[in-house]
């Protein structure tokens, strides 16, 4: 697969990566629907082993379901990809609805929750979303 320099970084990333919004499942308004674990977590391994080396995903992709399946994924990978994930969509416990929220705690919160999710200890390109 062609790689191409991100920016002024040293990330040396696939021409195509592999988005995980579908990946977080049903959630109402926000999601697509129910998901198979597995299907996910098939199509992840599938992804990395094509040469995809970069993985898009979001806190509020199925209120952290996405981060939690790729974790699932990465144990069984033969490759480690570079992790996009991006900050800013919250929700309350037990709702489904988005809000946007932007602080210094609630970005620190969010980074946080997501190395745990994903069981990384560090985070390639961080996004506001």
């Amino acid at each position: 697969m062609e790689t191409k320099i991100l920016g002024n970084s040293d990330l040396n990333i696939s021409r195509l990566g592999l988005g995980s919004w579908a990946i977080g499942g049903d959630i109402g308004d926000w999601g697509w629907g129910k998901q198979s674990e597995q299907d996910s977590i098939n199509t992840v391994l599938a992804a990395l082993d094509s040469g995809i080396n970069w993985i898009d995903t979001a806190t509020a992709y199925g209120l952290g379901n996405a981060e939690s399946v790729i974790q699932k994924a990465l144990k069984h990978a033969n490759s480690k990809p570079y992790i996009f994930t991006k900050c800013g969509l919250c929700w309350n416990p037990g709702e489904t609805e988005l809000f946007n929220r932007i602080s210094r705690k609630s970005v620190i919160q969010e980074v946080e929750d997501s190395l745990k999710r994903l069981a990384i200890e560090t985070i390639d390109l961080y996004q506001i979303h």
